[in-house]
């Protein structure tokens, strides 16, 4: 379910990495660390240059992405709410410490500001840390909540999302976006200030008071019978976290072929399905919203041996599996990728549309139904 967010009443023309970096001082941030990469600079600039403004926040750049999540680390421990940003190798560098949050149980939210790889790669937008994020990149069994934005108002609205989940849960949760979604400007209406509430915590290591035992932070736990404890605990929260499921349905119930994409890429997808049912082709639109959990069974339900799925992303080929997973034999999914910072054409995807469609229409002939 998502935040109920009160907005300013009059839009601002923002860069999304802008807008997100606002809204997290509106949502009550207290504590950012980060360091700087392309192309989620802008986040740290405009955090490092609007703080003064701002009551009893730091910000602080570290000397390295592994030193700033580990000052997160530290801050989430005190039970304030704390955020870093970054971009795909930085967050690479991160993902020990996102481990060890994940284990101690503490809020926070991670931003990743996708950009094309593997290795440095390129500047450009990609979609191709999927699998890490959703996966949990780090060691051990553990996940993040992950919140794929569209759009620069969902840039600066699920800051709020993120740091709700994430508090509610007490684990980490990860705002997935990429390199483009970062730098376009487009109209926002800003959240408003004071409109998420920050509950006191009684776990926080704020000093021991007379009134009750130490509170202990950790992730190690020497003796195997209460590590499996843990993390029997741990899988028991990621099955809670499922009622949080969110997906974005467009002209999927008479759609013979529906195309299942996130972020930037569903942007794409919803003109190629334009195009497509102009020329009379039924074609809809599954954004999943939610990667971690995953939108499992809203997509099998869906599911039928005479629809087929289209999978856009850009990437090699990363959220198919999960939309193979969730259709389970019952449809075909067919995949579209672009990789190393190329971004996919709403044209190339009508020609992969018109090519189902041809697919299509010889299957219902070879099954007798034409």
């Amino acid at each position: 379910m998502s935040t109920i967010i009160q907005h300013d009443e009059n839009p601002k023309l923002m860069k999304g990495n802008e807008a997100l970096a606002e809204a997290s001082f509106r949502a009550g941030l207290k504590a950012y660390f980060g360091y700087p990469i392309t192309p989620q600079s802008e986040i740290l600039e405009y955090l490092t240059e609007q703080a003064p403004n701002h009551k009893d926040v730091i910000v602080l750049q570290a000397e390295s992405e592994v030193a700033s999540i580990n000052m997160v680390y530290g801050a989430a421990g005190a039970g304030v709410r704390t955020m870093t940003t970054s971009s795909s190798p930085g967050i690479s560098l991160m993902q020990e410490g996102i481990s060890y949050i994940a284990a101690a149980e503490l809020p926070c939210l991670i931003v990743n500001v996708q950009r094309g790889g593997p290795g440095l790669g390129t500047i450009q937008p990609s979609q191709g840390d999927y699998f890490q994020a959703t996966k949990g990149g780090g060691h051990g069994d553990y996940h993040l909540i992950v919140l794929a934005p569209s759009s620069v108002q969902e840039m600066a609205d699920f800051v709020f999302d993120g740091f709700r989940l994430a508090e509610e849960y007490r684990m980490p949760a990860m705002i997935l976006s990429d390199g483009a979604l970062g730098q376009m400007m487009e109209k926002v209406y800003l959240p408003k200030s004071g409109s998420l509430p920050k509950q006191e915590v009684e776990w926080a290591t704020t000093g021991k008071p007379a009134s009750r035992e130490r509170n202990y932070i950790t992730s190690l736990h020497m003796d195997p019978e209460k590590m499996e404890l843990v993390n029997l605990h741990l899988q028991d929260k990621y099955r809670k976290l499922k009622q949080e499921v969110r997906c974005e349905l467009i002209n999927t119930n008479d759609a013979d072929i529906i195309l299942v994409a996130f972020g930037l890429t569903a942007r794409i997808c919803n003109k190629a399905m334009e195009a497509a049912r102009a020329k009379g082709i039924n074609v809809g639109v599954i954004r999943p919203i939610t990667l971690y959990p995953f939108p499992y069974e809203i997509i099998a339900s869906f599911a039928d041996p005479m629809r087929m799925f289209l999978t856009v992303e850009m990437n090699a080929g990363q959220m198919v599996e999960d939309v193979r997973l969730a259709v389970n034999g019952k449809s075909s999914v067919y995949f579209k990728g672009r990789m190393g910072g190329m971004i996919p054409t709403p044209e190339e995807i009508l020609l992969e549309i018109e090519a189902l469609t041809e697919k299509q229409r010889t299957m219902s002939q070879s099954a007798g139904y034409l």
